[in-house]
């Protein structure tokens, strides 16, 4: 399974650049809401949230629109999602985004452009 990880080890400087890089490709602007990727504080460090391609999206979606491709990364068909949002509520880690101006909802589909962004790279694409 193919999935945007957390690297041990090694420490978020919060800086947001991964936020950065995901909202304004699926969004062409940065705005921290229209990220599929969150910066949380936990314990007192800046610990980023990322989709752990768990599924619950996909079972909550009445119009199929959310399947598992075969690296096993959950991805929205665009044509079929109603916006309807369920999957945002289900979402454990509430990296699943869904905008009011857009008509569908978001999440990680494991492409690697927070990795790229991030200058700390705490971020890496794995297969398990």
């Amino acid at each position: 399974m193919k999935r945007l990880a957390v690297k041990k080890g090694v420490e978020c400087m919060a800086c947001l650049q991964c936020v950065r890089a995901c909202s304004e490709a699926f969004y062409k602007e940065f705005h921290q809401d229209k990220a599929c990727i969150r910066i949380v504080e936990k314990n007192g460090e800046a610990k980023p949230m990322t989709c752990v391609q768990c599924g619950k999206c996909a079972k909550v979606c009445e119009a199929g629109a959310i399947t598992q491709n075969p690296k096993g990364v959950y991805m929205i068909n665009k044509k079929l999602c109603t916006g309807c949002g369920k999957c945002k509520e289900v979402c454990p880690f509430g990296v699943l985004v869904k905008v009011p101006e857009a008509e569908t909802s978001s999440k990680c589909i494991a492409c690697g452009i927070c990795v790229k962004a991030c200058p700390m790279e705490v971020l890496e694409i794995v297969e398990k």
